[in-house]
């Protein structure tokens, strides 16, 4: 009798967990697509990325105005180095330090290291030219754009 008893208990446990995961699998099946949607709407709500590269608002607002006098932009001259200051800063570094990317607006290593060499050119960089933005290039990013 007692064997007889474990065995239901057991048959009923195991019935008992796989109904639990069977009713659970559709909402775990739904979990990615709304987390998809979630990230979907996150990002269409997120504001445009702003790099300045250490630059204080009022240098960035000088590389704006450099920007606006010279490679056609046409923002905000505002101190928050978005994706617009930097698609015109990319066909600056395009045409004159060896940027070879799409001209995207993104600050990615490619743009770094054009970045780099201009500064290196201005005498305001002497590191290596590897595409990170660490203080060295933050440091002659800040030399270059209070000269302008």
């Amino acid at each position: 009798m007692r064997t007889l008893t474990r065995a239901l208990v057991s048959v009923t446990a195991a019935v008992g967990i796989a109904a639990g995961g069977l009713a659970t699998a559709g909402t775990a099946m739904a979990a990615p697509a709304q987390t998809q949607q979630q990230a979907v709407n996150a990002e269409a709500a997120a504001p445009l990325a702003v790099v300045n590269l250490g630059l204080t608002r009022a240098e960035a607002r000088n590389v704006q105005r450099w920007l606006a006098k010279h490679w056609n932009y046409n923002d905000a001259i505002d101190g928050y180095l978005g994706t617009n200051s930097w698609k015109a800063f990319q066909r600056c570094l395009a045409k004159n330090w060896g940027y070879n990317d799409k001209i995207d607006g993104i600050v990615g290593t490619n743009t770094v290291k054009a970045v780099q060499r201009l500064l290196r050119a201005n005498g305001d960089y002497t590191g290596p030219i590897d595409g990170i933005a660490g203080s060295g290039t933050k440091s002659g990013f800040k030399k270059w754009a209070n000269r302008l």
